[in-house]
């Protein structure tokens, strides 16, 4: 994504710099908020945040807010909130999921081992209830019942189905837990305390939901087609990770796909096998399948905004949705 200072392609520019200055208040909150009396658990819980990311959380957060008041207290703690409980679920996610690498550096497992990777994430997950703490109990309950979702979702990731729903219908419910939550809530939170009206705040909540879908599936049609994205295409197939292009695939009944839903039932270890699968997967139609469910779940983002008040605020999670989604074109 492109853009002077937020990263949004289409943008007001005096939005943009508002948005710029608040994202600079978020960042130095998020650093200065991770500090304490034992230099490793500091020096563990700063390797991501010094790694980057796009932190798409708060920059939610800070444009749900300016359908009320940007400046209201409140805003820029929860976008920090939201940040570092998505942080402290990496260092999770990273143990689980035995990767090595995260945001282009070792990931905290493989640098330091399990233990210290789990307690950091422990340690972040705390350093945003206190956070909380100071904004109300309403905040407190928006983010007991957000990581309730998280949990749930990663639980069912794990399980693998859900009793009454195919493997792809049991993949989105776990997108949702797992990612819409907390996009949702960091769209809730920056509204919620700007003094946005009711509708207004769901709107936006349930756009953020849609938006945290529509994220994970592009990263999924990256892994299969993308070789200039940064991400390196075949990560799922080597780790034997179901996505949303080969559930297509293990869900067919054509005969011709019964070879390659034996291949995709486990990981891929042979990176000849790895290449030739990708070379397959890019002219499969269930690629084509995966590209049309990404854009009808970009389409139920956008519709979640018609309703709003028109504005460069509105017109930026226009094109921050599209730009999110335009990852896999």
């Amino acid at each position: 994504m492109a853009g002077s200072n937020t990263g949004i392609p289409v943008i007001d520019p005096e939005l943009d710099n508002f948005l710029g200055a608040r994202m600079v208040e978020v960042e130095a909150l998020l650093r200065s908020h991770i500090t304490g009396d034992y230099p490793l658990v500091v020096e563990t819980s700063r390797h991501l945040v010094e790694a980057g990311g796009k932190r798409v959380r708060p920059l939610l957060a800070l444009l749900a807010s300016q359908f009320g008041d940007p400046n209201a207290n409140g805003i820029i703690e929860s976008a920090v909130v939201c940040e570092l409980t998505h942080l402290a679920t990496l260092y999770h996610d990273d143990v689980m999921d035995e990767a090595a690498m995260r945001r282009g550096v070792p990931s905290a497992n493989i640098r330091w081992n399990n233990t210290v990777a789990i307690l950091t994430g422990d340690y972040l997950f705390a350093k945003a209830s206190d956070l909380l703490a100071d904004l109300g109990p309403e905040a407190v309950r928006l983010q007991a019942k957000t990581f309730e979702r998280l949990v749930i979702g990663q639980i069912s990731e794990t399980q693998g189905t859900t009793e009454g729903l195919s493997l792809l219908q049991h993949y989105i419910k776990v997108i949702e837990g797992k990612t819409g939550s907390l996009i949702a809530t960091s769209a809730r939170f920056g509204a919620m305390f700007a003094g946005a009206p009711a509708q207004t705040i769901e709107r936006l909540s349930a756009f953020g939901e849609k938006v945290g879908i529509v994220f994970q599936l592009a990263d999924d049609v990256l892994d299969v087609e993308s070789e200039s994205s940064g991400k390196v295409p075949g990560t799922d197939l080597r780790e034997g990770v179901p996505t949303l292009v080969t559930l297509f695939i293990i869900e067919s009944d054509r005969p011709e796909d019964a070879e390659l839903k034996a291949l995709l039932s486990g990981p891929i270890e042979d990176e000849e096998v790895v290449q030739a699968t990708l070379k397959q997967l890019r002219t499969h139609p269930a690629l084509a399948s995966a590209k049309a469910l990404l854009h009808q779940y970009l389409d139920s983002a956008l519709a979640e905004l018609a309703p709003l008040p028109d504005g460069p605020a509105k017109s930026a999670l226009e094109s921050l949705c599209n730009a999110i989604a335009d990852r896999s074109a």
